[in-house]
């Protein structure tokens, strides 16, 4: 007797029609017209609900066509079993019984905090992706938090004009001094004036609400976007002030002098 699968989909924890119709030794079609006639009793009983036993989905066979199936729930393959008797429906039983517990075991692991997970790798491994997650969190906030900071100078003409029209990258203002990007960040870093956090370089508090940066977010895919910093040019106003003081001068100031 074959083996079955069992998946979590929508926060139910399902398996194949024919995965069971293979498992029990029954043509598919029987099975899923055995279905059908258990799903219209459920449907003319208002105290049950037939998405809870089966699921009517499709799938596509060898020859790329769509064809109809179920996905059945613990109850589902309890309704099949009742109907069985003889050693292939003990055998069904017992694997499905089986096989939902272990999926259920799975994901109390999965979902449960490190603290409660008694195995010590399976401890650590939930420890890891718990801190990934506060890491992930904390850029989201910092980020939002700049993002606020931002909005706060358009209250005045003067900002809403600095801002927006003319927005420039890091590497554009690098270029003026004849450094790349890493090397500028890196300086205005060194300078107090902002701070890394995850890939994206954020401002200090105390320059936060000033309207010099302005903060953009690019889609990769439908999974993954990145947050980048540009400058406006009250921004690069400042960043020229700042440079100054420590003689640090655009390349086309250096050429004059």
């Amino acid at each position: 007797m074959r083996e079955i699968n069992v998946f979590q989909y929508n926060g139910k924890l399902l398996t194949h029609s024919r995965e069971v119709a293979a498992m029990i030794g029954k043509d598919h079609k029987n099975l899923l017209a055995d279905i059908r006639s258990y799903v219209e009793v459920l449907e003319m009983s208002s105290n049950f609900s037939p998405s809870d036993f089966f699921i009517e989905t499709v799938y596509l066979d060898k020859l790329n066509r769509t064809k109809p199936c179920y996905h059945l729930t613990k109850k589902g393959c309890d309704m099949v079993a009742n109907k069985m008797t003889g050693t292939k429906g003990i055998i069904f039983t017992a694997t499905y019984v089986s096989k939902f517990e272990e999926m259920e075991s799975k994901l109390k692991i999965t979902q449960a905090p490190s603290y409660m997970i008694d195995d010590p790798i399976q401890r650590a491994q939930k420890w890891i992706e718990e801190q990934k997650e506060k890491q992930y969190l904390l850029v989201q906030n910092q980020q939002k938090d700049q993002k606020i900071e931002e909005l706060q100078p358009k209250a005045t003409y003067y900002d809403l004009i600095l801002q927006t029209k003319s927005l420039l990258s890091v590497s554009q203002i690098a270029k003026d001094y004849g450094m790349s990007a890493i090397s500028f960040n890196k300086l205005l870093h060194k300078l107090g004036i902002q701070y890394k956090q995850g890939d994206c370089w954020l401002l200090y508090q105390k320059y936060a609400d000033k309207g010099y940066t302005h903060t953009k977010t690019h889609v990769v895919d439908s999974e993954k976007s990145k947050v980048h910093t540009y400058w406006t040019q009250k921004g690069r106003t400042f960043i020229y002030e700042m440079l100054k003081m420590e003689n640090v001068l655009p390349v086309i100031e250096r050429m004059a002098s």
